[in-house]
């Protein structure tokens, strides 16, 4: 039985019949093609680690497109996760996302913890879409523009009213918040605590409705379908570049698309054989944060939990002329700055840097990995075993915790 108060179910006729779900399980079928698909890596790691990508980019549709797409009754959850990247994610980063709609209030409330950035964005859109210029941001705040309590503690209302204190406006069209919270010092900064409510909201919800169901079903075929069609086209368009080249721009407008606010986003490929390395060279602007991550095929980050396979501002060695340098090699190098290719010959290269002063010109360099030291400076520091296995280890502890359930 249903309260009085709640509408009849409209008994959706593809969910009634099953069509629905048959019409997701055949678009599911298709997307293994960006798995099997000419010109895609096939070799047998390859093709393990394509299937996986396949379930994990599902995962995160299912987010996104079923279990946290109410507007009405809105509740954050992980976009990205360590065990759903996708989209060049970046392993700094905690991304949180909750469902909005324009013509409602809403309130998100708790603790603003203790990373280095936090921006809380309202956008249009979905990214499902796979359209970039279909994306777009309608307001957004950061830990600069946050009022806090003592204790960290805030209220942030979004829609209705302009208010004193913090408020953030939602236009008609506004689909979703995203929250972003970039890690500097993973060991000891602790991630926001927070909530999300729609004002007048009567709880508990009213059951799901089967036209609600059959929405989402449709927009998670689209994730599958044009989504993944994004991905992949922008991972082949870094990977098409010559070999080794990374370009940094400063950002105009960087979240004109749902980027975020103020950052330089770098792009680029790595080639490196299992005699060589690839020495990543730039000298860091004046900026808030910054990092440099490397990432496969499908846009995955590489493994960045067991793995060093990226490093910020706070975990990088910067060489005594202000320059970093980091060493992308197969085997340990022995040296502080190595990011780990995680056994692929080539890849993307995705540094960030957010709030800079400046674009840094980066230069990649390929030298025979026996000849490394030749390649850095004289009084480059050396990692031994015993210190990496530590590193590796507080690294891994410090993911588990920023993801711990």
């Amino acid at each position: 039985m249903r309260a009085m108060n709640e509408p009849a179910d409209p008994a959706d006729a593809s969910i009634m019949s099953g069509e629905a779900w048959s019409r997701f399980c055949e678009t599911l079928q298709r997307a293994g093609g960006l798995v099997t698909g000419d010109g895609v890596p096939d070799a047998p790691r390859d093709r393990a680690e394509g299937f996986r990508y396949l379930t994990r980019f599902l995962a995160a549709g299912f987010a996104t497109c079923v279990e946290l797409a109410d507007p009405d009754y809105p509740q954050f959850g992980r976009m990205v996760d360590l065990t759903m990247p996708w989209g060049l994610d970046c392993p700094d980063c905690l991304y949180l996302y909750a469902a909005v709609r324009g013509d409602a209030t809403y309130r998100i409330w708790g603790n603003r913890g203790s990373a280095n950035h936090i921006d809380i964005q309202v956008n249009y859109g979905h990214f499902a879409q796979g359209d970039v210029a279909s994306w777009g941001t309608v307001s957004s705040c950061n830990g600069f523009d946050l009022q806090l309590e003592p204790s960290g503690a805030f209220e942030l209302v979004i829609g209705g009213d302009r208010r004193d204190g913090n408020w953030l406006p939602l236009a008609p069209n506004g689909e979703f918040v995203l929250v972003r919270q970039y890690f500097n010092d993973w060991e000891r900064e602790q991630p926001a605590d927070l909530y999300i409510e729609r004002a007048g909201a009567a709880y508990p919800p009213p059951p799901l409705r089967s036209d609600q169901l059959a929405a989402r079903f449709d927009r998670l075929c689209m994730w599958l379908e044009r989504g993944g069609a994004l991905w992949e086209q922008m991972s082949k368009g870094a990977l098409a570049m010559p070999p080794n080249t990374l370009v940094v721009h400063l950002p105009q407008n960087s979240d004109q698309r749902a980027g975020l606010r103020g950052q330089a986003y770098g792009l680029g490929n790595f080639r490196c054989a299992p005699d060589e390395a690839v020495i990543v060279q730039f000298t860091p602007p004046r900026c808030h944060h910054w990092s440099v991550s490397l990432a496969d095929w499908y846009w995955q980050s590489f493994d960045f939990m067991t793995r060093q396979t990226s490093l910020n501002g706070h975990q990088a060695a910067v060489d005594r002329d202000g320059a970093f340098r980091g060493v992308i090699a197969h085997t340990d190098p022995g040296v502080p700055n190595w990011l780990d290719t995680a056994g692929h010959t080539q890849g993307t290269i995705a540094p960030r840097f957010l709030l800079a002063e400046a674009a840094p010109v980066p230069e990649l360099r390929v030298v025979p990995l026996a000849k490394l030291r030749d390649a850095l400076p004289p009084d480059t520091p050396s990692v031994t075993q015993e210190q990496r296995a530590d590193a590796l280890e507080r690294r891994r502890h410090a993911v588990l915790r920023r993801y711990r359930r």
